[in-house]
Protein backbone atom coordinates (compact mmCIF):
# COMPACT_ATOMS: atom_id res chain seq x y z
CA UNK A 1 0.00 0.00 0.00
CA UNK A 2 1.58 3.25 -1.16
CA UNK A 3 1.61 6.44 0.83
CA UNK A 4 -0.97 9.06 -0.09
CA UNK A 5 0.32 11.65 -2.58
CA UNK A 6 1.25 15.15 -1.45
CA UNK A 7 -0.68 17.42 -3.82
CA UNK A 8 0.32 20.54 -1.91
CA UNK A 9 3.98 19.74 -2.36
CA UNK A 10 3.35 19.10 -6.05
CA UNK A 11 2.28 22.76 -6.33
CA UNK A 12 5.69 23.84 -5.02
CA UNK A 13 4.60 24.53 -1.44
CA UNK A 14 7.47 23.65 0.89
CA UNK A 15 7.21 20.87 3.44
CA UNK A 16 7.97 23.39 6.17
CA UNK A 17 4.99 25.52 5.12
CA UNK A 18 2.74 22.48 4.94
CA UNK A 19 3.76 21.21 8.36
CA UNK A 20 3.29 24.66 9.86
CA UNK A 21 -0.24 24.84 8.41
CA UNK A 22 -1.12 21.40 9.79
CA UNK A 23 0.11 22.35 13.25
CA UNK A 24 -1.67 25.71 13.11
CA UNK A 25 -5.03 24.15 12.21
CA UNK A 26 -4.62 21.52 14.93
CA UNK A 27 -4.19 24.38 17.40
CA UNK A 28 -7.26 26.17 16.01
CA UNK A 29 -9.35 23.10 16.80
CA UNK A 30 -7.79 21.84 20.01
CA UNK A 31 -5.82 24.46 21.92
CA UNK A 32 -6.35 28.05 20.72
CA UNK A 33 -8.10 29.92 23.52
CA UNK A 34 -10.31 31.91 21.15
CA UNK A 35 -11.10 29.55 18.28
CA UNK A 36 -10.83 26.00 19.67
CA UNK A 37 -13.87 23.80 19.99
CA UNK A 38 -12.22 21.04 22.00
CA UNK A 39 -12.91 21.32 25.72
CA UNK A 40 -11.96 19.18 28.68
CA UNK A 41 -14.58 17.54 30.88
CA UNK A 42 -13.02 16.74 34.23
CA UNK A 43 -9.63 15.15 34.72
CA UNK A 44 -9.74 12.46 32.04
CA UNK A 45 -12.30 13.35 29.37
CA UNK A 46 -12.87 15.88 26.62
CA UNK A 47 -15.25 16.68 23.78
CA UNK A 48 -15.52 18.54 20.49
CA UNK A 49 -18.42 20.99 20.52
CA UNK A 50 -20.57 21.73 17.51
CA UNK A 51 -20.34 25.49 17.89
CA UNK A 52 -23.44 26.07 15.79
CA UNK A 53 -25.64 23.82 17.94
CA UNK A 54 -23.75 23.81 21.27
CA UNK A 55 -23.69 20.03 21.63
CA UNK A 56 -21.23 17.15 21.35
CA UNK A 57 -21.98 14.75 18.50
CA UNK A 58 -20.65 11.34 17.62
CA UNK A 59 -19.71 12.91 14.29
CA UNK A 60 -17.37 15.37 15.99
CA UNK A 61 -16.18 13.01 18.72
CA UNK A 62 -15.16 10.36 16.21
CA UNK A 63 -13.68 12.99 13.90
CA UNK A 64 -11.60 14.28 16.79
CA UNK A 65 -10.35 10.78 17.54
CA UNK A 66 -9.37 10.28 13.90
CA UNK A 67 -7.52 13.61 13.93
CA UNK A 68 -5.74 12.64 17.14
CA UNK A 69 -4.58 9.24 15.92
CA UNK A 70 -3.36 10.71 12.63
CA UNK A 71 -1.40 13.31 14.62
CA UNK A 72 -0.13 10.71 17.12
CA UNK A 73 -1.83 12.44 20.05
CA UNK A 74 -2.91 9.64 22.35
CA UNK A 75 -3.70 12.10 25.12
CA UNK A 76 -6.49 13.79 23.17
CA UNK A 77 -7.64 10.50 21.67
CA UNK A 78 -8.16 8.86 25.06
CA UNK A 79 -9.98 11.86 26.49
CA UNK A 80 -12.42 11.91 23.58
CA UNK A 81 -12.96 8.14 23.81
CA UNK A 82 -13.47 8.35 27.58
CA UNK A 83 -16.19 11.00 27.14
CA UNK A 84 -17.82 8.89 24.43
CA UNK A 85 -17.91 5.74 26.54
CA UNK A 86 -18.98 7.54 29.70
CA UNK A 87 -21.73 9.78 28.36
CA UNK A 88 -22.75 8.61 24.89
CA UNK A 89 -22.77 4.79 24.85
CA UNK A 90 -26.26 3.37 25.44
CA UNK A 91 -26.35 0.50 27.94
CA UNK A 92 -30.02 -0.48 27.68
CA UNK A 93 -33.01 -0.45 25.36
CA UNK A 94 -33.11 -0.95 21.57
CA UNK A 95 -30.02 1.25 21.15
CA UNK A 96 -27.85 -0.72 23.58
CA UNK A 97 -24.33 -0.84 22.18
CA UNK A 98 -24.94 2.22 20.00
CA UNK A 99 -23.79 5.76 20.82
CA UNK A 100 -26.27 8.58 21.34
CA UNK A 101 -25.61 10.92 18.45
CA UNK A 102 -25.99 14.17 20.45
CA UNK A 103 -25.36 15.07 24.09
CA UNK A 104 -24.99 18.30 25.99
CA UNK A 105 -21.52 19.33 27.20
CA UNK A 106 -22.38 17.98 30.66
CA UNK A 107 -23.11 14.58 29.10
CA UNK A 108 -26.90 14.67 29.26
CA UNK A 109 -28.43 13.03 26.21
CA UNK A 110 -30.31 15.11 23.67
CA UNK A 111 -31.24 11.89 21.87
CA UNK A 112 -30.60 8.20 22.51
CA UNK A 113 -30.62 7.38 18.81
CA UNK A 114 -27.37 6.81 16.90
CA UNK A 115 -25.92 8.26 13.71
CA UNK A 116 -24.12 5.54 11.70
CA UNK A 117 -21.41 7.87 10.40
CA UNK A 118 -20.19 8.37 13.96
CA UNK A 119 -20.06 4.63 14.53
CA UNK A 120 -17.95 3.94 11.43
CA UNK A 121 -15.49 6.74 12.27
CA UNK A 122 -15.21 5.50 15.85
CA UNK A 123 -14.40 1.99 14.62
CA UNK A 124 -11.78 3.11 12.11
CA UNK A 125 -10.11 5.48 14.57
CA UNK A 126 -9.98 2.71 17.18
CA UNK A 127 -8.41 0.22 14.77
CA UNK A 128 -5.81 2.83 13.86
CA UNK A 129 -5.16 3.48 17.57
CA UNK A 130 -4.61 -0.23 18.15
CA UNK A 131 -2.12 -0.28 15.28
CA UNK A 132 -0.30 2.85 16.40
CA UNK A 133 -0.25 2.52 20.19
CA UNK A 134 -1.26 -1.06 21.01
CA UNK A 135 -4.21 -2.15 23.13
CA UNK A 136 -4.62 -1.51 26.85
CA UNK A 137 -7.13 -2.38 29.54
CA UNK A 138 -10.81 -1.71 28.78
CA UNK A 139 -12.04 0.67 27.49
CA UNK A 140 -8.65 1.30 25.87
CA UNK A 141 -8.54 -2.16 24.28
CA UNK A 142 -9.05 -0.29 21.05
CA UNK A 143 -9.39 -3.15 18.56
CA UNK A 144 -11.87 -5.05 20.72
CA UNK A 145 -13.93 -1.89 21.14
CA UNK A 146 -13.93 -1.33 17.37
CA UNK A 147 -15.07 -4.88 16.72
CA UNK A 148 -17.89 -4.47 19.24
CA UNK A 149 -19.09 -1.31 17.47
CA UNK A 150 -19.14 -3.06 14.10
CA UNK A 151 -20.80 -6.17 15.57
CA UNK A 152 -23.71 -4.07 16.78
CA UNK A 153 -23.81 -2.10 13.53
CA UNK A 154 -24.41 -5.28 11.52
CA UNK A 155 -26.27 -7.48 14.01
CA UNK A 156 -28.23 -5.16 16.30
CA UNK A 157 -31.49 -6.86 15.30
CA UNK A 158 -30.12 -10.17 16.62
CA UNK A 159 -28.25 -8.82 19.63
CA UNK A 160 -30.80 -6.44 21.14
CA UNK A 161 -34.60 -6.83 21.35
CA UNK A 162 -36.24 -4.25 19.10
CA UNK A 163 -32.93 -3.25 17.56
CA UNK A 164 -32.20 -2.37 13.94
CA UNK A 165 -28.91 -2.81 12.09
CA UNK A 166 -27.11 0.18 10.56
CA UNK A 167 -26.43 -1.60 7.25
CA UNK A 168 -29.03 -3.01 4.91
CA UNK A 169 -28.22 -6.72 4.70
CA UNK A 170 -29.50 -7.20 1.17
CA UNK A 171 -27.69 -4.29 -0.50
CA UNK A 172 -24.76 -3.95 1.98
CA UNK A 173 -25.44 -0.19 2.10
CA UNK A 174 -25.26 1.99 5.20
CA UNK A 175 -28.54 3.62 6.29
CA UNK A 176 -29.07 7.19 7.43
CA UNK A 177 -30.40 5.89 10.74
CA UNK A 178 -30.98 2.24 11.62
CA UNK A 179 -34.78 2.19 11.37
CA UNK A 180 -35.24 4.13 8.10
CA UNK A 181 -34.79 2.59 4.63
CA UNK A 182 -32.68 5.28 3.00
CA UNK A 183 -29.08 6.44 3.11
CA UNK A 184 -26.80 9.47 3.17
CA UNK A 185 -24.25 9.36 0.33
CA UNK A 186 -21.63 11.05 2.52
CA UNK A 187 -21.79 8.14 4.98
CA UNK A 188 -20.32 5.76 2.39
CA UNK A 189 -16.67 5.13 3.27
CA UNK A 190 -15.44 2.18 1.17
CA UNK A 191 -11.85 2.95 2.14
CA UNK A 192 -12.82 2.24 5.75
CA UNK A 193 -14.72 -0.94 4.86
CA UNK A 194 -11.60 -2.35 3.19
CA UNK A 195 -9.87 -2.10 6.59
CA UNK A 196 -12.90 -3.46 8.44
CA UNK A 197 -12.62 -6.50 6.17
CA UNK A 198 -9.17 -7.10 7.67
CA UNK A 199 -9.90 -6.42 11.35
CA UNK A 200 -13.61 -6.91 12.16
CA UNK A 201 -15.05 -10.17 13.48
CA UNK A 202 -13.90 -12.89 11.12
CA UNK A 203 -17.43 -13.93 10.23
CA UNK A 204 -18.24 -10.39 9.03
CA UNK A 205 -15.19 -9.77 6.88
CA UNK A 206 -16.77 -10.96 3.65
CA UNK A 207 -19.67 -8.58 4.27
CA UNK A 208 -17.29 -5.65 4.63
CA UNK A 209 -15.59 -6.50 1.34
CA UNK A 210 -19.02 -6.56 -0.29
CA UNK A 211 -19.94 -3.28 1.43
CA UNK A 212 -16.84 -1.56 0.01
CA UNK A 213 -17.79 -2.38 -3.56
CA UNK A 214 -21.48 -1.71 -2.95
CA UNK A 215 -20.70 1.75 -1.60
CA UNK A 216 -18.40 2.59 -4.51
CA UNK A 217 -21.21 1.72 -6.91
CA UNK A 218 -23.69 3.66 -4.79
CA UNK A 219 -21.55 6.80 -4.82
CA UNK A 220 -21.47 6.70 -8.60
CA UNK A 221 -25.26 6.31 -8.76
CA UNK A 222 -25.86 9.10 -6.25
CA UNK A 223 -23.71 11.70 -8.05
CA UNK A 224 -25.49 13.39 -10.95
CA UNK A 225 -24.09 12.39 -14.37
CA UNK A 226 -23.80 16.02 -15.53
CA UNK A 227 -23.04 18.13 -12.42
CA UNK A 228 -21.35 15.55 -10.19
CA UNK A 229 -23.49 16.81 -7.29
CA UNK A 230 -24.79 14.38 -4.67
CA UNK A 231 -27.85 14.90 -2.45
CA UNK A 232 -27.70 14.95 1.33
CA UNK A 233 -30.06 11.97 1.62
CA UNK A 234 -30.71 9.34 -1.04
CA UNK A 235 -32.77 6.22 -1.48
CA UNK A 236 -30.99 2.90 -1.71
CA UNK A 237 -31.05 3.18 -5.51
CA UNK A 238 -29.10 6.45 -5.26
CA UNK A 239 -31.91 8.85 -6.20
CA UNK A 240 -32.47 11.87 -3.94
CA UNK A 241 -34.66 11.25 -0.89
CA UNK A 242 -36.89 14.31 -0.76
CA UNK A 243 -39.50 13.40 1.85
CA UNK A 244 -37.33 14.75 4.69
CA UNK A 245 -36.23 17.93 2.87
CA UNK A 246 -32.65 16.84 2.22
CA UNK A 247 -32.60 15.88 -1.44
CA UNK A 248 -30.35 18.76 -2.54
CA UNK A 249 -26.60 19.38 -2.60
CA UNK A 250 -26.09 20.92 0.84
CA UNK A 251 -23.81 20.51 3.85
CA UNK A 252 -23.66 16.72 4.37
CA UNK A 253 -23.25 16.19 0.64
CA UNK A 254 -19.95 18.09 0.52
CA UNK A 255 -18.25 15.13 2.21
CA UNK A 256 -18.85 12.84 -0.78
CA UNK A 257 -16.03 14.58 -2.67
CA UNK A 258 -13.68 14.18 0.31
CA UNK A 259 -14.51 10.49 0.56
CA UNK A 260 -13.90 9.95 -3.15
CA UNK A 261 -10.52 11.62 -2.73
CA UNK A 262 -9.46 9.52 0.24
CA UNK A 263 -10.63 6.24 -1.30
CA UNK A 264 -8.57 7.12 -4.37
CA UNK A 265 -5.52 7.99 -2.27
CA UNK A 266 -5.67 4.76 -0.27
CA UNK A 267 -6.89 2.31 -2.88
CA UNK A 268 -5.97 3.73 -6.26
CA UNK A 269 -7.70 5.74 -8.99
CA UNK A 270 -11.03 4.77 -10.54
CA UNK A 271 -12.31 6.17 -13.83
CA UNK A 272 -15.84 6.59 -12.46
CA UNK A 273 -14.52 8.64 -9.55
CA UNK A 274 -12.46 10.82 -11.86
CA UNK A 275 -15.50 11.52 -14.00
CA UNK A 276 -17.52 12.61 -10.95
CA UNK A 277 -14.78 14.90 -9.69
CA UNK A 278 -14.16 16.52 -13.06
CA UNK A 279 -17.88 17.33 -13.34
CA UNK A 280 -18.15 18.56 -9.76
CA UNK A 281 -15.07 20.78 -9.89
CA UNK A 282 -16.20 22.25 -13.20
CA UNK A 283 -19.72 22.95 -11.97
CA UNK A 284 -18.65 24.64 -8.73
CA UNK A 285 -15.60 26.59 -9.94
CA UNK A 286 -17.18 29.87 -11.07
CA UNK A 287 -20.30 29.90 -8.87
CA UNK A 288 -19.00 31.60 -5.73
CA UNK A 289 -20.77 32.59 -3.52
CA UNK A 290 -22.29 29.15 -3.58
CA UNK A 291 -25.93 28.31 -3.00
CA UNK A 292 -27.86 25.17 -2.27
CA UNK A 293 -28.29 23.29 -5.55
CA UNK A 294 -30.55 20.59 -6.80
CA UNK A 295 -28.44 17.71 -8.02
CA UNK A 296 -29.32 18.82 -11.56
CA UNK A 297 -27.63 22.17 -10.81
CA UNK A 298 -30.48 24.61 -10.19
CA UNK A 299 -29.65 27.19 -7.51
CA UNK A 300 -31.93 27.33 -4.47
CA UNK A 301 -32.04 29.05 -1.12
CA UNK A 302 -30.40 28.97 1.36
CA UNK A 303 -26.82 29.98 0.56
CA UNK A 304 -24.09 27.50 1.41
CA UNK A 305 -23.91 27.29 5.20
CA UNK A 306 -20.36 25.93 5.18
CA UNK A 307 -18.45 27.49 2.26
CA UNK A 308 -15.01 26.67 3.72
CA UNK A 309 -16.00 23.02 3.94
CA UNK A 310 -17.15 23.13 0.32
CA UNK A 311 -13.80 24.51 -0.83
CA UNK A 312 -11.86 21.99 1.24
CA UNK A 313 -13.77 18.89 0.17
CA UNK A 314 -13.89 19.86 -3.50
CA UNK A 315 -10.13 20.39 -3.40
CA UNK A 316 -9.57 17.05 -1.64
CA UNK A 317 -11.41 15.35 -4.49
CA UNK A 318 -8.37 16.25 -6.61
CA UNK A 319 -6.79 13.07 -5.27
CA UNK A 320 -9.09 11.26 -7.73
CA UNK A 321 -8.10 13.22 -10.85
CA UNK A 322 -5.28 15.27 -12.38
CA UNK A 323 -6.26 18.33 -14.41
CA UNK A 324 -5.36 22.03 -14.48
CA UNK A 325 -8.68 22.68 -12.73
CA UNK A 326 -7.98 20.15 -9.98
CA UNK A 327 -4.63 21.88 -9.38
CA UNK A 328 -6.46 25.21 -9.21
CA UNK A 329 -8.84 23.82 -6.57
CA UNK A 330 -5.89 22.68 -4.46
CA UNK A 331 -4.34 26.14 -4.80
CA UNK A 332 -7.66 27.75 -3.85
CA UNK A 333 -7.81 25.58 -0.75
CA UNK A 334 -4.25 26.52 0.25
CA UNK A 335 -5.14 30.19 -0.07
CA UNK A 336 -8.24 29.76 2.13
CA UNK A 337 -7.78 30.05 5.92
CA UNK A 338 -9.80 28.05 8.47
CA UNK A 339 -13.18 29.46 9.40
CA UNK A 340 -13.72 31.67 12.41
CA UNK A 341 -16.89 32.37 14.35
CA UNK A 342 -20.02 30.52 15.32
CA UNK A 343 -20.12 27.98 12.48
CA UNK A 344 -16.44 27.03 12.57
CA UNK A 345 -16.92 23.44 13.87
CA UNK A 346 -18.07 21.64 10.72
CA UNK A 347 -15.95 23.70 8.32
CA UNK A 348 -12.76 23.30 10.30
CA UNK A 349 -13.21 19.57 10.91
CA UNK A 350 -13.45 18.99 7.17
CA UNK A 351 -10.74 21.57 6.51
CA UNK A 352 -8.31 19.67 8.73
CA UNK A 353 -9.10 16.29 7.19
CA UNK A 354 -8.68 17.72 3.69
CA UNK A 355 -5.43 19.42 4.66
CA UNK A 356 -4.05 16.10 5.90
CA UNK A 357 -5.23 14.39 2.69
CA UNK A 358 -3.72 16.96 0.35
CA UNK A 359 -0.47 16.94 2.36
CA UNK A 360 -0.20 13.15 2.10
CA UNK A 361 -0.51 12.89 5.87
CA UNK A 362 -3.88 11.08 6.20
CA UNK A 363 -2.52 7.57 6.12
CA UNK A 364 -4.14 4.11 6.25
CA UNK A 365 -2.26 3.01 9.35
CA UNK A 366 -3.87 -0.44 9.40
Amino acid sequence: MENSPNLLGALGISQTEIDERVDAVWRVIFTDETERFYFEAGEDAGYLMDTGNLDARTEGMSYGMMMAVQMNRKDFFDRLWTFSIRYMLNDRGPYEGYFAWSVQPDGKNNSDGPAPDGEEYYAMALFFASERWGDGAPPYDYAAQARAILRHALHQHALVPGGHAMWDAETALIKFVPNLPFSDPSYHLPHFYERFALHADEGDRAFWRRAAEASRSYIVRACHPVTGLAPEYALLDGTPETAHGHGDFFSDAYRVAMNIGLDSAWNGPRPAYRAIVDRLQTFLWDREPWMTYTVQGAAREPPALHPIALIATTAAASLATDTPLSHAWVRKFWQTPPRRGERRYYDNCLYFFCLLMLAGRYQPLA
